[in-house]
């Protein structure tokens, strides 16, 4: 044998010692079980919560605005300031209205002395009528048919320019009216007992009444303190699961060390649509509905406008049958045949039976995606699907699927995602420094 030859066989058992190494490899990686965090389907109390964010509001409140146009002189209060219903709070230039009045007042007293004449005048033309007619009655060749048509003509006018004056004392009486209606709005009063949470205007200003725009003849708001209500937006998949006197826990953002209690008090039934912009540069419109949660005790020292976050809790249970939320997954499991249950036997005599066809679909099997969990027995995962019901922060509820005791697979979120039914597991062994579920040990005195 060569030394050529002797090489070429040293070459070939190498190679065939390395690939034989490789396939061991493979293989040993291939049937190694995968480390996952494993938990015993349990009993737990569960709380279904929605969460939403919003502002601190007053329940009521009244916007104060002009209702005439004139130049500030006056502003008795200042923005925090308490007020009583009907205390004074700014006065407006009056002096165009008070001259208003005045003309007002000219206007109808010259008005009221026309009607008194238009009113002698009726009664005059009246009397010369009257006369008229009692001497054609009595003797009518002493007065003619043309000087008692004349009469009645004239009586007739005086009546008319009687009720024209009368029309013009009512008129000037209502201009007088809308003038001293417009001097009083020149001063400003407080519309409820509360609180001056905004003040928008200074002296000197000119108030203009907010014919179009609300916030332009905006002066100043009023509210009331006493109930407090925290305003927030729900997403319209959440609005369904409210309802009133929900119990609601709210956290303010002023007072991070405090949880305030409250109840649902309105659910709009109207939508809030509001612009968001997506990654792709499109605009969708975001649908929420706004909820009021009136707070049972608020701090002395809250402020309209403050942020807010809601946790509104839709629904309870007491020792369910739960699992953690990671553990649910989707995969495709294959369902019964499909039967139609509501379907009566069809007797021989009618004709055939249908056959199997699986193209159809018809009395074949079929696959569709479930949620489920991965059930560890003997260290094999097997997914078995399972009904749910309320989520809690962390755990669902189990309707259906699953008993008490059974061990699952409950993490990581990598290692559910990636399993595979019937695949080998075993329980991973917790970090130095952390708890089974890969959360860092609180340390302990």
């Amino acid at each position: 044998m060569t030394r050529k030859m002797k090489w070429g066989i040293a070459v070939a058992v190498l190679a065939a010692l390395g690939a034989g190494g490789v396939f061991a490899a493979k293989q040993k990686k291939k049937n190694a079980a995968t480390e996952v965090r494993f938990e015993q389907v349990s009993r737990k109390d569960l709380v279904a919560a929605v969460t939403a964010s919003g502002k601190i509001e007053p329940e009521t409140k009244v916007d104060v605005s002009a209702d005439v146009t004139g130049r500030i002189l006056r502003i008795a209060i200042k923005e925090g300031d308490m007020v009583k219903k009907g205390q004074f709070l700014i006065q407006i230039d009056p002096a165009q209205f008070e001259g208003s009045v005045k003309r007002s007042e000219a206007l109808l007293s010259s008005n009221q002395a026309s009607l008194l004449q238009a009113q002698a005048n009726r009664d005059q033309s009246a009397r010369q009528l009257a006369r008229a007619l009692e001497l054609q009655k009595s003797s009518p060749n002493l007065i003619s048919v043309e000087s008692v048509e004349q009469a009645q003509q004239a009586a007739d006018v005086a009546k008319a320019v009687y009720q024209t004056s009368l029309a013009q004392v009512e008129q000037a009486r209502a201009a007088l009216k809308e003038a001293k209606d417009n001097l009083a709005r020149t001063t400003l009063y407080a519309p409820i007992a509360g609180r001056v949470t905004r003040l928008a205007v200074e002296e000197g200003e000119v108030a203009v009444p907010g014919t179009f725009s609300r916030e332009t003849g905006l002066l100043l708001t009023v509210a009331d303190m006493s109930t407090i209500i925290a305003k927030v937006q729900v997403d319209e998949t959440d609005v369904v699961r409210l309802a009133h006197g929900d119990s609601v826990q709210v956290t303010i953002d002023a007072f991070p060390d405090t949880t305030f209690v409250g109840r649902v008090s309105k659910i709009s039934n109207s939508a809030k649509l509001t612009s968001t912009s997506t990654q792709s540069g499109s605009t969708d419109k975001a649908v929420d509905f706004d909820v009021e949660v009136v707070l049972v005790a608020p701090p002395e020292d809250i402020r309209p406008d403050l942020s807010c976050t809601a946790r509104i809790v839709t629904d309870t249970r007491d020792e369910a049958l739960s699992i953690p939320i990671i553990a649910l997954t989707v995969r495709e499991h294959e369902v019964l045949p499909i039967e139609d249950t509501n379907a009566k036997a069809t007797p021989a005599s009618q004709g055939p039976k249908p056959k199997d066809d699986t193209a159809t679909g018809v009395g074949a099997k079929k696959k569709k995606e479930r949620e489920g969990v991965f059930v560890v027995r003997d260290g094999i995962a097997t997914f078995r699907p399972v009904k749910v019901g309320v989520a809690g922060d962390e755990y669902f509820e189990v309707l259906d699927g699953l008993r008490g005791g059974e061990t699952i697979v409950a993490g990581t979120y990598q290692a559910i995602r990636d399993l595979k039914d019937g695949a080998k597991v075993k329980e991973a062994k917790p970090e130095e420094g952390k708890d089974g579920k890969g959360k860092p040990e609180e340390k302990r005195s």
